[in-house]
């Protein structure tokens, strides 16, 4: 399976990896080899802790260099009227008699206890080309769907922040 990114997701997943590689690993390594210093291993908690610490920034590493390795680059334009990535949507729920905002964002920001719904989720898949006043339906599964209609969509800058123009 690929991950769809942007070429902003993987600029800053890029910019991790260097400094993960070049400033990150050997102040680690150096943590290491210091811990190491202290004596036994077998009982020496820094030294475990520093392994620890620098495991966890390899498999960051690895991690990083797999998904840039492996992504599929797509686009983040959209028409100026309709949802696109990194757009703010704000849906009025009729079942609920609630309205509620949402971000479209890239597998790799989401984060739905703060809004940021992948453009891969049901909600996200819905919306994506949408304009204020569609009615969409979110089909969850086979059982199960709801609607809501688009109010405003706040349209992202280059960086995947909101601007002040919006709809």
């Amino acid at each position: 399976m690929h991950n769809e990114l942007t070429q902003k997701d993987i600029q800053m997943m890029q910019e991790e990896l260097d400094y993960r590689r070049i400033t990150l690993r050997p102040k680690l390594l150096e943590a290491v080899k210091e811990a190491r210093a202290f004596g036994d291993l077998s009982e020496n908690f820094e030294y475990k802790a520093a392994k620890q610490e620098k495991n966890r920034n390899e498999g960051r590493i690895r991690f990083l260099e797999n998904m840039i390795r492996t992504a599929v680059v797509v686009s983040d334009a959209s028409a100026e009227d309709a949802v696109g990535l990194y757009d703010k949507v704000t849906v009025y729920l009729e079942e609920d008699d609630e309205t509620e905002t949402y971000q479209v964002v890239t597998t790799m920001r989401q984060d739905a206890l703060h809004g940021l719904i992948s453009k891969e989720s049901p909600v996200g898949r819905a919306l994506l080309g949408k304009k204020v006043g569609d009615r969409v339906l979110v089909q969850v599964n086979e059982a199960f769907s709801y609607e809501m209609v688009i109010q405003r969509i706040e349209k992202a800058g280059d960086d995947g922040s909101v601007p002040l123009n919006s709809y």
